[in-house]
């Protein structure tokens, strides 16, 4: 059970996936989470650099989606300047917006990223569904209280991949 909570990647921002080797891997959708992922939880629109990142990933080649938990006027709001397919109310972990958004950006299990910065919604719904999974530290330490309940248990989990992932670099 523990292993369907770890992310594929693990990194401090999403400026800091390599988007580009991710192409060339075969991935040709990333679906991303908004709240903490791509702005702070109290940021209604995107600045330039996410829309300068979005363009960029349209670009490469990629189809790009919202899949929010949060309300429609958040997700509505947020998405006014990048036009993605966007979805509100997804209640991750669940799958059905997840494979909603996949279905609009033309992209399967097999081939569609997952980004997002909660493990027990983000990461634990992108793994049910086998989709590679992208963990990013939270940009703001401002959440919902729900959130803030989740964050020491997922501190532990984040350790255990930690050491999972060192271990198995220390073999290679």
């Amino acid at each position: 059970m523990l292993k369907r909570l770890f992310p594929s990647i693990y990194v401090n921002s999403i400026y800091d996936i390599k988007f580009e080797e991710l192409y060339n891997e075969g991935y040709r959708g990333i679906i991303f989470d908004i709240d903490n992922t791509l702005v702070s939880y109290d940021t209604k629109h995107p600045d330039e650099r996410i829309v300068t990142l979005m363009e960029m990933l349209k670009g490469v080649g990629f189809n790009v989606a919202l899949v929010s938990n949060n309300n429609r006027i958040r997700v509505q709001t947020f998405n006014e300047k990048l036009q993605l397919k966007a979805y509100h109310k997804a209640l991750k972990p669940m799958t059905r917006k997840i494979k909603i958004a996949m279905q609009a950006i033309s992209t399967d299990r097999s081939n569609t990223i997952l980004v997002g910065d909660q493990i027990f919604t983000d990461i634990y719904g992108g793994n049910r569904l086998g989709l590679k999974t992208i963990l990013v530290i939270p940009i703001s330490e401002k959440e919902e209280w729900i959130t803030k309940i989740k964050r020491n248990t997922e501190k532990k989990i984040i350790k255990a991949y930690l050491k999972r992932v060192n271990k198995n670099a220390a073999k290679h």
